[in-house]
């Protein structure tokens, strides 16, 4: 059995933890059962050659809509990997102008300097779930309507669909991360609206079918994760607000 939701578990052995198999997200449920329906309509008329390929295609949806539990560390200094993937890029950047700006709602403190952003590339073969990299109230959720080119790419951030979220702690530490449509992925569905208190690691939106996130540090604050390292989503640990260590890795 798998640990249960909000059970606390620590380095000093507190905790019961075991493996099972990861629960489907109900967003892809209804897609598996539209291709099984119609593999199992394909096999009623005898026509096996399309009915295995499509129960192999329902299989590897529900793969992709997995949403395993997981134990994120619970540190307010901490920022938390909101994406499961690839660390692709590292780089000084100004955050998105749609975030810095005052939009009616009050002015948010990421300021027009340039930051660290992180940009994490999830394959087709990633959980796709995408979760809140510290706790606080979600300042913004902004929709923006783009390109559908290789997530990969450094424009993309720039260029593709895309969903800007800002969240702020009670201290007013900001920190914004957007999720961005690639070639393959075309909705980026929210969990979450402006407002929301929400916590470290908690569940706030999935992107269909391969993209990519971007995580802006605030001031002052360096990653922790290595160009070329994989990270997992709710549990990596990408930064500590305030430190700025100087890391080195070899791949191997």
């Amino acid at each position: 059995m798998d640990a249960m939701p909000n059970d606390i578990l620590d380095n000093r052995g507190r905790g019961e933890v075991g493996w099972s198999f990861p629960p489907v997200h109900p967003e892809g449920r209804k897609f598996a059962l539209i291709v099984f329906a119609v593999a199992a309509g394909c096999a009623l008329m005898a026509w096996e050659t399309l009915a295995w390929p499509l129960g192999v295609l329902g299989l590897g949806v529900l793969a992709f809509f997995r949403d395993p539990r997981r134990v994120t560390p619970q540190d307010e200094r901490f920022v938390i990997a909101p994406a499961d993937g690839l660390v692709t890029l590292i780089q000084q950047v100004a955050p998105p102008r749609e975030l810095a700006m005052d939009d009616g709602t009050g002015p948010t403190r990421l300021g027009g300097e340039p930051v660290t952003r992180i940009s994490i590339f999830m394959s087709v073969f990633d959980v796709h779930i995408n979760r809140a990299p510290i706790g606080g109230t979600v300042r913004r959720v902004i929709y923006i309507p783009g390109k559908f080119m290789d997530a990969a790419l450094d424009k993309a951030s720039d260029e593709n669909e895309r969903q800007h979220i800002l969240i702020e702690r009670a201290d007013g530490t900001s920190i914004a991360f957007t999720q961005i449509a690639g070639l393959v992925a075309r909705r980026i569905v929210p969990f979450i609206k402006p407002g929301d208190i929400i916590a470290a690691g908690q569940r706030v939106g999935l992107i269909r079918f391969g993209s990519r996130v971007d995580v802006y540090l605030p001031k002052g604050t360096e990653p922790r994760v290595l160009m070329g390292q994989r990270i997992t989503a709710g549990e990596t640990v990408l930064a500590e607000i305030g430190a700025q260590p100087m890391l080195e890795g070899i791949a191997q």
